[in-house]
């Protein structure tokens, strides 16, 4: 007779192409007493996945093998984590020679979420054994000729594309799998594509998140690649893990057609990005858009400074003037001490005869602020991006914007309809990245710079300098300073070096 780990091995290799048929073994459902007596197996979207999978796995009558991959976009608390997990165990188990990659969205969702989950079904899996779970990795147990096989938590970056660069396993198998997938930056998603060259090997590629944007890899998945993919979209109500009572209260709050609802709840794309605080069609049209010098000439030309912190940051100085930002070069620094900028901003002021300057006087920003008033630069605002905002809703009620920095981002954001940028990709990048969501008193709230390098976005600094030119209204007079505003005013004499020629030339 057959030992049990003989027996054990003999199933699992009976379960190489068949997923389901592997959850459906490896746990112990139903079990009385058992950490799932409550549970008859996985969900029917669930098993309808694992079935594609297998299916996508049979070979071909002449032995060919396409790539397997699997889209999925859902509501909130249907069982995504869970079926990762049991895909990277199966899939690591039945091949003890697999390759594979597992990344999400943030560093955070990985550990705490993805992984915290793959712990989980490890400890209850009857194949425990077979493989080691580390902080950071799958590895098998098993020695096999090709090597052991090994699985691989990777935070994305996408300054560090080249971490999902040479995934290749040559006769064996390889593993890709994107949890939160419609927040993965498209060249993460374009390097793993070269792991879809090796031939004669299996390849699972499985995608899964909430249709956060209608932009992007995830959303192409489901649109212009949807040949590629097989796809599915899951209702949160019909899955029966979820809270049917808050997914009610949504829909009745917010109405089935919704962006809220259709993202939360029902698995389907919105008609803007629901975290996306600028869209890139608007962005793109500006870009597009020429500007007319003539409709302009009467407005004051503003500048808008946004100071470097760190050493990946770079200091940006902005000109615009009424509807056009796109006549003027965007100036951008990096490593440049602040009076080495302060520099920069006075020459660049006088040449082209700026009205007024607004600086990001946050952290190292003050030294700047303080420099200019020091050499007379003429209407120099520091502007602190946590101050309060000056607008509130139409019943003056509540603010519209939770700090000074949302503000201003909503006012560039009213003025791109009409507004006129230059074709610049990096400028296109900091506006449709920026990610937004509300406050306790729902003022809108902007994503933070650090919280944006968490997702492996750059620091948006040229997008901050922008939006500086909007600090304060301005007319073809004079600043409408709104209440609580004040001029800032020094004790130089401004004459002793500069008169009004230097900074506006000739009076006319």
């Amino acid at each position: 007779m057959k030992d049990a780990l003989t027996q054990q091995a003999e199933t699992i290799a009976s379960l190489s192409r068949d997923p389901l048929g592997f959850v459906e073994w490896a746990f112990p459902w139903g079990e009385p007493g058992g950490p799932l007596a409550g549970s008859a197996g996985p969900e029917p979207w669930q098993r309808e996945v694992l079935q594609a999978v297998g299916k996508g796995l049979a070979e071909r009558p002449d032995g060919s093998r396409s790539p397997v991959r699997v889209a999925v976009a859902s509501g909130h608390g249907v069982g995504k984590s869970a079926l990762v997990a049991w895909l990277i165990l199966w899939a690591a188990v039945t091949d003890p020679a697999t390759r594979g990659v597992v990344t999400a969205n943030t560093e955070t969702q990985l550990k705490t979420k993805t992984w915290a989950e793959l712990a989980k079904w490890h400890r209850l899996a009857v194949t425990a054994k077979w493989n080691e779970l580390g902080a950071t990795s799958l590895v098998s147990t098993l020695p096999v000729e090709e090597g052991a096989g090994r699985v691989d938590m990777v935070p994305w970056s996408a300054h560090n594309a080249e971490a999902f660069a040479g995934l290749h396993n040559k006769g064996s198998r390889i593993l890709l799998v994107f949890d939160e997938a419609s927040a993965i930056a498209d060249p993460i998603w374009e390097t793993a594509e070269g792991a879809l060259t090796d031939a004669g090997t299996e390849i699972v590629w499985v995608v899964f998140g909430n249709p956060t944007r209608p932009s992007g890899r995830f959303f192409e998945c489901f649109n212009r690649f949807r040949d590629r993919w097989t796809t599915q979209q899951v209702d949160s109500r019909n899955v029966s893990l979820t809270d049917k009572q808050q997914l009610a209260q949504w829909v009745a709050d917010y109405g089935e057609d919704s962006d809220f609802v259709k993202v939360r709840v029902r698995g389907l794309f919105p008609r803007a990005g629901t975290l996306q605080f600028i869209d890139s069609d608007s962005v793109a049209a500006a870009m597009n858009r020429a500007p007319d010098p003539a409709a302009e000439r009467g407005k004051p030309l503003v500048m808008g400074v946004d100071v470097a912190r760190f050493g990946a940051d770079r200091s940006v100085i902005v000109l615009r003037r009424g509807r056009d930002a796109k006549s003027w070069p965007i100036e951008k620094y990096q490593g440049l001490d602040t009076m080495t900028l302060a520099a920069k901003v006075v020459e660049r002021a006088a040449a082209e005869g700026v009205r007024a300057v607004f600086v990001d006087e946050g952290g190292v920003g003050a030294g700047v602020v303080d420099r200019l008033r020091q050499l007379g630069v003429p209407f120099v605002f520091g502007i602190n991006f946590g101050s309060k905002p000056e607008t509130w809703d139409s019943d003056g009620a509540k603010p519209l914007y939770a700090n000074k920095r949302a503000e201003m981002w909503g006012n560039l954001k009213a003025w791109l309809p009409q507004g006129c940028l230059p074709g610049d990709p990096e400028l296109m990048a900091d506006l449709t990245g920026l990610q937004y969501g509300y406050d306790a008193r729902s003022a809108i709230q902007l994503e933070k710079k650090e919280d944006m390098k968490k997702r492996g976005l750059a620091s948006p600094d040229i997008g901050d300098a922008l939006a500086l030119t909007f600090a304060l209204p301005v007319t073809a007079a004079a600043w409408d300073l709104t209440r609580g505003q004040n001029f800032y005013e020094t004790d130089y004499d401004l004459d002793a070096e500069f008169d009004d020629d230097y900074w506006y030339g000739e009076a006319d």
